[in-house]
């Protein structure tokens, strides 16, 4: 398997994370359940132009979408099909920062995935058979840098009480709070919370749960001997029953499940039927 990865130059960096690149990239089990990470995605997959995915909590129901897709910010896991990995491509936007390039409000994508091509219209078509006849990944993430900048549909700007949460829920998921974030802006309660839902996708309460999620999902993927409850303490939960709930709505696993079913990939469970 061939992989990597490429972090745009600015202005992008502050909106993208990163652009990657499989190839090859042939797996032994037929599904993989992904976990929500509350931030959007542009897939692209260079072998077919189709992408098959299925509903988290009731994996027999199964969409199918082109071969360039947009994954919104999701608070739930779905489930994707690994032989259409072979060949693919992306990017991964940073939280909030994907709103810049589409003309509808981030939390219209919450949950969701929609083609690209409703969005960005022949482009997303004409984009894909670009980046298939590149030569180079290099020459990939070229392009899609160069696509970004031209689909702006917002100037390349957060609002400053949006990027001051997102910095505080950042460094802080454990102990952040909503409440104390809104002490610090100049913004009423409900203008915070409409701006965040807008840029982010999801409100900020469920923003602050899934980086919560996260946080969890990272000191169980150390591969060390974990110690529920103070896993369940260290991440900002009331009690080993609140994280375990939290857990369950969030991956659709109990939290020794997914210790027992856990991946290379950190949001990637693998599913063998």
């Amino acid at each position: 398997m061939f992989a990597c990865s490429y972090i745009p130059q600015p202005p992008l960096a502050d909106f993208v994370n990163l652009f990657w690149f499989y190839d090859r990239h042939t797996l032994p089990h037929a599904h993989e359940r992904v976990l929500p990470t509350g931030t959007v995605e542009l897939v692209f997959n260079l072998r077919d132009d189709s992408l098959r995915l299925y509903d988290g909590p009731a994996p027999d129901r199964c969409q199918h979408f082109p071969g360039a897709l947009v994954c919104g910010p999701h608070a739930e896991s779905f489930i994707i099909d690994t032989d259409q990995q072979e060949s693919t491509m992306g990017v991964h936007f940073k939280p909030g920062g994907a709103f810049p390039f589409f003309a509808l409000p981030a939390n219209e994508l919450c949950n969701t995935h929609i083609g690209l091509d409703t969005l960005w219209g022949r482009t997303a078509a004409e984009l894909r058979e670009r980046l298939l006849a590149a030569p180079t990944p290099d020459a990939k993430f070229r392009i899609l840098e160069q696509t970004l900048l031209a689909q702006l549909a917002r100037p390349l700007a957060q609002n400053p009480a949006v990027a001051f949460a997102l910095q505080v829920l950042h460094a802080a998921p454990h102990t952040g709070t909503i409440a104390d974030i809104t002490t610090q802006i100049s913004l009423s309660p409900r203008r915070f919370f409409d701006l965040f839902t807008a840029q982010v996708g999801l409100t900020p309460k469920r923003f602050c749960r899934i980086r919560r999620f996260q946080a969890a999902l990272r000191c169980i993927h150390t591969g060390r001997s974990v110690d529920w409850p103070n896993l369940a303490l260290t991440c900002g939960y009331f009690d080993q029953s609140h994280f375990i709930n939290d857990f369950r709505t969030f991956s659709g696993l109990t939290p020794t499940a997914y210790l027992a079913q856990q991946g290379p990939q950190l949001n990637h469970v693998p599913l063998f039927d």
